[in-house]
């Protein structure tokens, strides 16, 4: 895994030409407590000013293509294409696709679960926002059906969410998997009469190999004890942070070493981008050239 203090960069193999990033609470913004410091989610109560700047960054210190397509989180299983549908205002839904390249997909999340994926040959990639609603309702197998190629062409990628030790719910959550699907029980771990630990990871994995997604990664977060994320559970009043996957374009050529030896020569960088130097560099590290 290779982790910064402002970003994680999922270490899942995929092709050369995919990006993927999560930010953390600690990517430099102007968020305010209790939302401090880079509060990406506009629908939680923070300045609206500040996140708006906060986006801005983001865009520069990633050097995005583009800006991200966002969306109108609803704990649903609806899947946006961002390539048939351009939308003016963010859509409600909780997952989308693109073959795109240069279109920025993007969840925000503060303890469900992020689920990446991308085909084996850098020519789709999607991502869902699967809190236990969502992965109950099917939103990782839609998702997939969606992208429209062969199941054992995908992989996936895990980001950070709450922790099964961290997460207790009721006998509802449990019943509306296990009655659906009775090796769903191994997620649930009783604490108390009616009450359940609930690994979000293991429901999603279970999720990915009904659907045909055999080679998953990452996981081993706990949103709600690690610091770095926002937590809905820990603090209801708190920011959101992003995961975002996209197809970089094929002119892109992403050198390490000139990176390098731009810094080391004083050249100008993206806005941030001393701050979180090594988790930037993680980044770019993972950005091999592209075949043309």
């Amino acid at each position: 895994m290779k982790r910064g203090e402002s970003m994680i960069v999922p270490d899942w193999p995929a092709p050369p030409n995919i990006r993927a990033a999560v930010t953390t609470r600690l990517f430099p913004g102007e968020s305010k407590p209790p939302f401090d410091r880079c509060n990406l989610g506009t629908r939680c109560g923070d300045e609206p000013g500040a996140v708006a700047a906060n986006r801005a960054a983001l865009i520069e210190a990633l050097e995005l293509p583009e800006a991200p397509r966002w969306m109108r989180q609803v704990h649903g299983i609806d899947v946006y294409d961002a390539d048939a549908v351009l939308a003016d205002i963010e859509p409600e839904t909780d997952a989308a696709i693109t073959r795109q390249t240069g279109r920025v997909l993007a969840i925000l999340t503060a303890d469900c679960l992020p689920v990446f994926l991308c085909t084996d040959d850098g020519t789709a990639v999607a991502i869902a926002h699967a809190g236990w609603r969502g992965l109950a309702g099917g939103v990782v197998e839609e998702t997939v059906a969606r992208l429209g190629v062969a199941p054992a062409s995908l992989m996936a990628w895990l980001g950070p969410a709450i922790g099964a030790r961290s997460y207790e719910v009721g006998d509802e959550v449990r019943v509306a998997f296990v009655d659906r699907d009775e090796n769903a029980s191994v997620a649930f771990e009783s604490t108390r009469p009616g009450h359940w630990h609930c690994d979000l990871y293991a429901l999603a994995r279970t999720r990915l190999a009904a659907a045909g997604v055999d080679r998953v990664f990452g996981g081993g977060f706990d949103t709600f004890a690690d610091e770095r994320f926002y937590s809905y559970r820990r603090h209801r009043e708190t920011g959101r942070f992003a995961s975002l996957v996209w197809i970089a374009p094929a002119t892109v050529r992403a050198d390490a070493k000139a990176h390098n030896a731009d810094v080391a020569d004083g050249a100008l960088q993206p806005v941030f981008a001393r701050v979180f130097g090594k988790a930037r560099d993680a980044l770019a590290s993972s950005m091999a050239p592209i075949s043309p």
